[in-house]
């Protein structure tokens, strides 16, 4: 299920239903504002750019970014234009470095396709995604819940939600995976995972952008 307005206000009146704990949350914050988009390239160029990165440090480096191709966000060709060292030159570490080269060469060799990812399930989604180095199931999860706007993605290893599954739900140590699975099948989140997600975050003020 994709997320939609629709689907937003579906899952706020079923959630709020069915988990007494979301529910204060869902009622002072609306329904879920997640919509997606279909820029899927850019969406996982600046995942990796924007890791342990302030947004405003990660926004700086992207515009640099741009600038070295004139302005525009480039191509995964182009980006292969460009060494490691030239990439260090603007802001990227190593690593982002040749993560973001990785992630040309899947797109330009056909091993990354966006024009099928629509069709696939979460599970395979995650799959391919994760089969480009620098994209771990956490970048995967965040593209399918923002970008993809999947309503059924549980987020185990964020530590937002870990945070605030600790406070809600009182836990006095931070959550283990199992813990959270067990939360949001104890308070009937599926098909909503991801709303529900999103509302946790809402509880500590402190929802990811990608």
């Amino acid at each position: 299920m994709i997320i939609t307005e629709t689907v937003a206000r579906e899952a706020a009146n079923y959630l709020r239903q069915h988990d007494v704990v979301l529910a204060p949350v869902i009622d002072r914050v609306g329904p879920c504002a997640i919509r997606p988009h279909r820029n899927y390239y850019q969406e996982l160029v600046d995942s990796i750019i924007s890791q342990q990165l302030s947004v405003k440090a990660a926004a700086a480096i992207e515009q640099r970014f741009r600038d070295m191709f004139g302005g525009s966000f480039p191509g995964p060709e182009q980006i292969l234009t460009k060494d490691v060292e030239q990439l260090r030159a603007i802001g990227f570490s190593r690593a982002k470095a040749n993560y973001v080269h990785d992630l040309a060469r899947h797109i330009i060799d056909g091993e990354l396709r966006f024009d099928h990812l629509d069709a696939l399930t979460n599970e395979a989604v995650v799959a391919e995604l994760t089969a480009v180095k620098g994209i771990g199931e956490w970048t995967a999860h965040m593209f399918l819940m923002f970008c993809m706007g999947r309503s059924d993605i549980l987020p185990v290893g964020d530590l937002g939600i870990k945070n605030g599954i600790r406070a809600l739900y009182g836990f006095a140590d931070v959550p283990s995976p199992e813990d959270i699975r067990q939360i949001a099948e104890t308070h009937h989140w599926h098909p909503y995972e991801s709303i529900a997600s999103w509302y946790v975050w809402q509880s500590l003020d402190n929802t990811p952008l990608l």
